[in-house]
């Protein structure tokens, strides 16, 4: 399935979606903005790297930016080349130990950071000006910034995931693939723990640790790009060992299938065409909110009980992988730990260290 390219409301129309408007001709006279964009990066091949070039160029004009990049030697070497004169181009801190690397390229990119307010964000994410500039304002009076993401174009499995997404809007707010934070904040609590799976969640309950504020604007929309079939898939169950964090989350999804398995047993298939119904109307809640219906196609909110479906599959999935085998495959490794619970970073508050500045 695939939907035609959406454009954000209040953003003008004749640019690509999630491209930084530019100047047409001449030089750029846009007033940057005093912000570090730093963005960490391991690829195992360059296929998108034409594609991430050009969007970083687009960004030079707007504000700085850090690629932490972790990448093997020869790809980093091509990409340093790639974007020598583009961005700063650095490898992670070799001081810094964790299981997770993108924790590690985030607490290397927001040390080196040359401005207070700093946006992270995946390799995957496209922001445009209007997004920069909002979640710059933003910042101005909380510590940390949660953005929504959307995905285009819509390939069949980028539908199936906004599924989640619209559940999570209508229930709260979704977890995007960027954040953007204050420096001052981030480096006087001592950074986030880089052994942690859902690294977005721990990032942002030890702000509210450390008594930072956070907002999650839902209004806030930011393209995202569909990963691969295959990288799709391969996520399913990492993606659900995240509720281990989430303990509340975790029970409601570990009761579908016993749900959908009691009324097949039954033989009440109403009861699960009934709930399929709820489904999709709440998901078209959370379509609808803070102008969500801009850049989220009618249909998505049909891939909702599927979403909730697959998630009560992998979700025994993932438990099964933390009982029996202590975590579950990331990068190469085994990780136990989805996210620290409120409590426990309270109590080691301001414990981490990142690197020096």
């Amino acid at each position: 399935m695939s939907a035609p390219a959406r454009t954000p409301a209040g953003r003008a129309g004749g640019d690509p979606p999630g491209a930084p408007a530019a100047t047409a001709g001449g030089p750029d006279l846009r007033p940057r903005l005093p912000v570090e964009y730093v963005l960490p990066l391991r690829w195992a091949d360059d296929a998108g790297l034409a594609e991430l070039t050009g969007y970083l160029r687009g960004l030079r004009g707007l504000v700085d930016v850090t690629v932490v990049d972790g990448s093997a030697p020869e790809l980093f070497a091509r990409h340093a080349a790639a974007w020598r004169g583009l961005v700063r181009h650095v490898a992670p801190d070799p001081a810094l130990r964790g299981v997770n690397g993108k924790v590690l390229g985030v607490l290397t990119g927001v040390a080196l950071a040359r401005h207070e307010h700093v946006v992270i964000a995946d390799d995957d994410v496209r922001y445009d000006e209007a997004g920069l500039r909002a979640a710059h304002r933003l910042l101005d009076t909380v510590d940390l910034v949660r953005p929504q993401n959307y995905f285009d174009p819509l390939p069949w499995h980028a539908w199936w995931d906004s599924g989640r997404t619209l559940l999570n809007r209508a229930l709260g707010a979704d977890w995007p693939g960027t954040l953007a934070v204050r420096r001052s904040t981030f480096v006087a609590m001592g950074g986030y723990d880089p052994d942690v799976l859902f690294e977005n969640l721990e990032l942002v309950r030890t702000v509210r640790a450390y008594g930072g504020r956070d907002a999650a604007p839902r209004w806030l929309h930011v393209r995202r790009l569909p990963p691969d079939t295959a990288h799709f898939r391969g996520q399913r169950v990492r993606q659900a060992y995240d509720d281990l964090a989430q303990p509340a989350r975790l029970a409601v999804s570990l009761a579908v299938l016993p749900a959908v398995a009691t009324a097949l047993a039954t033989r009440r298939p109403g009861l699960l065409l009934g709930a399929a119904s709820a489904v999709v109307a709440l998901a078209e809640v959370g379509r609808r909110r803070a102008g969500g219906a801009a850049v989220f196609p009618r249909t998505t909110a049909l891939a909702a009980p599927l979403w909730l479906l697959e998630r009560g599959v992998c979700s025994w999935l993932a438990v099964a992988d933390r009982v029996l085998r202590g975590g579950v495959t990331y990068a190469g490794t085994r990780v136990a730990r989805a996210a620290h619970s409120p409590r426990a970073l309270r109590a080691r508050k301001g414990t981490l260290l990142t690197p020096e500045v």
